[in-house]
């Protein structure tokens, strides 16, 4: 017979990896009418009760279902007196992801606790498997387990697992397993006999796992140990505690926080006294003598408070002791392990790579404040140039502020009028320095001449003025102001037509061509007195000129043409489920200024030519598929042939083989190359093989080759690098759920 009752009476609960036994006073009773929404249903072959024994008894097949978990034995039996229940023959226990199974599960149902003998329990959330002779609940958070196995690997013989004589776990708190032992295969590796681990499902406390490598030339032996302290649900600390064979101990700490549900930040900071002689020339010029221990650190603070989302505080402290930092500690650093491409993680906030090829820090700290039309942004900021032997010539803003009036009609007329002003007070310790006041309104008044064309005329008006603080300064030119005037025009238009194709997923393709022209005229400005703290401006809407306060002030006259051409194919793709959505395939731009005054200039006395032509700028993205990209950003003069080359590819497959190439020039300054080449070799070997070369300076920047190898559970793999001051070589070895350990 099989005879499902439903239950009304909740009697016990055991939690945690033991299970629920719900039953009722009337079990017996088979009309009795439950309610609807009763949460437990026992269903066997055959239910029975003993009034003396005042026992509840099922037999064969057993099936006891309480909210998400499942019971199943050969048969059940709930002692009431005693508040036991007892579940024999092949006992399973299936918590939603989770399950325990065991010859024989016994539980209080009044204290909790429990005990499952011959057992083995399943935790989904780290793939984790647990055996053990005896898996005894002993309080509400509480665990012990007789010669417990652990892993995190499939089957019945796992490539590893943890073995030790007793663990006593407290979730929550922490775990103690007396004689450990690694096994692989079952063939013990590494033993001791006492180890302590956090238990927790929260964050926790605990040692994280260690960077151990072997440098040849630069460091010796580099150990670091990482200790990870859970402080409160809104508050964590890491220690670093480092040992470099050839410098000597470093110490670093990073501290992350919540204050409230608006604010949060990370504050790190290092230090170690470096006892490693260096002495470094180029050429024969000496540029680095240490004999001496020198004192290094660095430090970074971010934090931002978001009052809404047009209102925000943000901080970005970045320091480091010297401008050779980030070449000495270029294999493995604070900000190498953080950087991050974009800011989707709150806490990871460092937009560069920390390598010997960083030129320059900045440091910058903002309050920004938007409404409908105008913004409003007030920033301080301090770069350190590592690229000059004293900084104490570089600009830095203290403070900037720029009031920004977002393009939106005059009143309800055609007219429209956007607005932008600037005030920055330039420091550096030597050189001109001093206030700088920028204002700018413009007007335009776009119109259509055809279904084709459009045409926008425009007029600003610039106001400058300037006060200079620097000793050099006299009543003379001592302060100033210019007041400039630019008149444009930009007349463009945009063609296309959309093409029914049957290619790949795609199903319509769009063409685009939008040609450009655009006419700037700005009349002769005075140039004497002009501080150069004055940041380059530029009058003609162009892509070659920027706000960039390390440029040389251009306060010139100017009249000018510039022309761009832009091409774009964008294809209509239908995904899995049949929904639509654009994919840019092709986009190229074209773009150049053509100087009017340049070409009329009197070349009577002068030398050289005339050169009206600027560069001209190319743009390329081609992504024709998922699994190919290239993009290019070029310069070329009409005078003297490329000045910029800058090309990316990407090729990928569906194996997984990846390849990423990319090559850099600037003339005079900039040759490299750098590819990354991942090659699945097996379904469980791949190869990796990286190259950059500085071709300008002749000199190899990294060579890597490595191997790696995965298994379900586990994963090993070594790697060679050789780059131009050092060899390095590194075995990584990974256990899924225990982290990686690099050798």
């Amino acid at each position: 017979m099989n005879l499902p009752i439903r239950l009304r009476q909740y009697v016990g609960m055991v939690t945690g990896a033991i299970f629920v036994l719900c039953v009722s006073n009337n079990i017996f009773a088979q009309d009795i009418k439950v309610p609807a929404d009763a949460p437990v249903k026992i269903e066997a072959d055959n239910l029975s009760y003993d009034n003396e024994r005042d026992v509840y008894s099922a037999f064969g097949n057993v099936v006891i279902t309480y909210g998400d978990g499942v019971l199943t034995a050969a048969s059940v039996e709930f002692d009431r007196k005693n508040n036991l229940a007892t579940a024999q023959g092949g006992a399973f226990l299936k918590m939603a992801q989770d399950s325990l199974a065991g010859d024989k599960i016994v539980v209080n149902v009044e204290d909790k606790t429990g005990v499952a003998y011959n057992a083995k329990a399943f935790y989904a959330r780290n793939h984790f498997y647990v055996k053990g002779d005896k898996i005894e609940k002993t309080g509400d958070n509480s665990y012990r387990i007789e010669k417990p196995l652990a892993t995190t690997c499939d089957g019945d013989n796992p490539d590893w697992q943890l073995a030790g004589s007793e663990m006593n776990v407290t979730v929550e708190g922490y775990g103690w397993l007396k004689n450990a032992r690694l096994l692989t295969k079952g063939v013990p590796v590494v033993y001791t006999p006492l180890i302590a681990f956090p238990a927790k499902t929260k964050r926790q406390t605990g040692l994280l796992f260690p960077y151990l490598a072997y440098s040849k030339d630069k460091d010796g032996v580099d150990v670091e140990i990482p200790f990870f302290w859970a402080i409160n649900p809104q508050m964590d600390a890491t220690f670093y505690s480092r040992y470099i064979e050839k410098r000597g101990f470093k110490e670093g700490a990073e501290f992350r926080y919540f204050a409230g549900s608006k604010s949060f930040g990370t504050l790190y900071g290092d230090y170690m006294e470096d006892n490693k002689h260096v002495t470094e020339t180029i050429g024969n010029t000496l540029i680095r003598d240490w004999q001496e221990m020198h004192r290094r650190w660095s430090f970074m603070a971010n934090h931002q408070t978001n009052f809404d989302t047009q209102f925000y505080v943000r901080t970005d402290l970045r320091r480091v002791s010297d401008a050779w930092y980030f070449r000495d500690f270029n294999a493995h650093n604070y900000y190498l392990t953080h950087y991050a491409g974009s800011e989707e993680d709150p806490f990871r906030k460092i937009p560069f790579q920390g390598n010997e090829s960083l030129r320059s820090l900045e440091s910058s700290a903002r309050v920004f404040k938007g409404w409908n039309n105008y913004n409003v942004m007030a920033r301080v900021s301090s770069t350190d140039d590592f690229a000059v032997n004293n900084n104490d010539r570089t600009l830095q803003q203290y403070p900037e502020i720029v009031l920004t009036g977002i393009k939106q009609p005059l009143f309800s007329t055609p007219v429209y009028f956007e607005f932008a002003g600037h005030y920055d007070y330039f420091y550096r310790g030597e050189g001109a320095k001093g206030h700088y006041v920028d204002l700018s309104p413009t007007i335009s008044l776009p119109f259509n001449i055809s279904s084709y064309a459009k045409i926008t005329p425009q007029l600003t008006v610039r106001e400058i003025y300037w006060n200079r603080e620097d000793n050099a300064a006299d009543s003379e030119n001592k302060s100033g102001s210019r007041t400039i005037y630019n008149a444009g025009l930009t007349v463009s238009s945009l063609l296309s037509r959309v093409f029914d194709v049957s290619i790949l997923n795609w199903e319509k393709v769009r063409h685009e061509i939008k040609p450009e022209v655009l006419y700037s005229y700005t009349p002769g400005v005075r140039q004497d007195d002009i501080p150069d703290y004055l940041p380059k401006i530029s009058s003609l809407l162009d892509p070659f000129t920027s706000y960039n306060i390390n440029n040389t002030n251009v306060l010139t006259e100017q009249n000018a043409l510039a022309w761009s051409l832009t091409n774009t194919v964008t294809a209509r793709v239908k995904d899995k489920i049949g929904m639509g959505n654009y994919l840019e395939l092709f986009r190229f731009k074209l773009f150049q200024v053509y100087d009017i005054n340049e070409a009329k200039k009197e070349m009577a006395g002068s030398t050289g030519d005339r050169r009206p032509m600027s560069d001209i700028g190319m743009e390329l993205d081609l992504k024709p598929h998922s699994y190919l990209s290239f993009a290019a950003r070029n310069k070329y003069s009409p005078y003297s042939g490329w000045k910029e080359m800058n090309y990316d590819l990407g090729i990928s497959d569906w194996r997984g083989d990846k390849l990423t190439f990319g090559y850099r020039y600037t003339r005079d300054s900039i040759q490299e190359i750098n590819m990354d080449l991942k090659a699945v070799i097996t379904e469980r070997l791949s190869g990796q093989f990286v190259i950059r070369l500085d071709q300008f300076n002749s000199q190899t920047v990294e060579n890597t080759v490595g191997l790696v190898y995965t298994e379900q559970c586990w994963g090993v793999g070594v790697a060679y690098t050789k780059t131009h001051d050092d060899e390095r070589i590194m075995l990584k070895i990974s256990l899924a759920g225990l982290g990686m350990l690099g050798i």
